[in-house]
């Protein structure tokens, strides 16, 4: 492959990486990058988890073996099967060398010699291919996993100068995956509440909209749980903030314990003392029943004063749900039903008859500028 030709495959792979959206199709558009830059038939990307002991397949491109999936969810190799991604990288590049590539075939190692082939050569033989190119990817100073690109058996030979190429690839892959961590460490502060570690209300807002989407188009039972921490103003005025951020803390765990009752449901912070749980696809019952346990365990924290917690679900008779905000001011309206009440329990909308109170006061209109919050204080019977 000439110099022009191999710096537009560089770009290319680059570009491609560049344009993920997620670590998924990063890593995707790597082994296709590489695999096409190298002229091969098939190309994976691995990652060295150290503390598991094993180098994990993130994913398989090109004409893949049986067996081999795209996107493999138990596709491990023990390191002690593959060790040139460690013992290769500390013996020579910590040493002084670089990571390079190397070569091997079916018949054995060929450009570079790391040490280490029988198990690649049986993969080879195993699965058709005729020779592969290995590059050690390395980021932050670290090995990082491998770059692996094959040919099938009968096309030529991978050569010195490939392997050389293929350095250059997986340190073009290293920067594209430092990127891709910091855009996705990005995304996650972004809809991560710094206390707690919960979702913020930017992620409810975002789960929420697609939730009933799908509830608009399929009929998926949605359901919001909403409550709000009582007593924290009290704990902050009389034994300071940091006090009232554990109290935040503690019960941001008690949240996402209950929520782990309900298969898929989001435990998020959306501000102050506020909380809430969003399921999708669980019934009703259930999410009450997590709504449940919530408040009894919410009284027994040492610090607060319980929580006042407020269901809405489509699968209660509320009316219909065509947007997200209206289940919002029912969890809402609910919620501060049960302040009001001081109950002990949730306050599902819809529960109480056709002439549900909480249903009403959630449909009412009110003035331009009067937030929904707002507007039911003081108004709950």
């Amino acid at each position: 492959m000439g110099e022009d030709r191999r710096l537009a495959a560089v770009v290319a792979l680059a570009q491609g990486m560049a344009a993920a959206h997620t670590p998924r199709e990063s890593w995707r558009a790597a082994a296709l990058g590489a695999c096409r830059a190298l002229a091969g038939s098939f190309a994976a990307l691995s990652v060295w988890e150290r503390e598991l002991g094993r180098l994990r397949v993130l994913v398989n491109v090109g004409d893949r073996a049986r067996g081999e999936e795209e996107f493999p969810g138990d596709e491990a190799y023990p390191v002690h099967q593959f060790p040139e991604i460690t013992e290769f990288l500390h013996e020579r590049w910590v040493a002084g060398g670089e990571p390079n590539a190397w070569v091997e075939t079916a018949e054995g190692p060929a450009a570079g010699q790391p040490g280490y082939c029988h198990q690649r050569v049986a993969a080879l033989r195993r699965r058709g291919r005729g020779c592969c190119v290995v590059a050690p990817v390395v980021l932050n100073g670290r090995a990082w996993g491998e770059l692996y690109v094959a040919r099938s058996a009968g096309a030529p030979v991978f050569d010195r100068g490939d392997a050389d190429f293929a350095t250059v690839l997986a340190s073009v892959v290293a920067a594209g995956l430092a990127q891709s961590e910091r855009l996705e460490e990005a995304r996650r502060l972004a809809f991560t509440d710094a206390l707690t570690g919960l979702a913020n209300r930017r992620a409810v807002d975002v789960r929420l909209e697609e939730a009933i989407e799908r509830h608009r188009r399929d009929g998926v039972v949605v359901s919001l749980v909403v409550c709000d921490l009582n007593g924290l103003k009290r704990v902050n005025d009389t034994q300071g903030h940091a006090v009232g951020d554990r109290l935040l803390e503690r019960f941001g765990s008690v949240l996402s314990l209950c929520g782990a009752m309900v298969p898929g449901a989001l435990a998020a912070r959306l501000g102050g003392d506020e909380f809430c749980l969003l399921a999708v696809g669980s019934a009703a019952d259930d999410v009450v029943k997590a709504a449940d346990e919530l408040c009894r365990r919410a009284g027994d924290l040492e610090l607060g004063e319980g929580v006042a917690c407020g269901v809405a679900s489509t699968e209660e008779p509320i009316g219909e749900v065509r947007s997200a905000r209206r289940l919002f001011r029912l969890a809402d309206a609910a919620q501060y039903r049960a302040k009001a009440m001081r109950a002990d329990r949730p306050v599902v909308a819809g529960r109480q008859g056709p002439d549900d109170p909480v249903v009403r006061l959630a449909d009412e209109p009110f003035g331009e500028g009067v937030g929904d919050r707002r507007r039911f204080r003081g108004r709950l019977p």
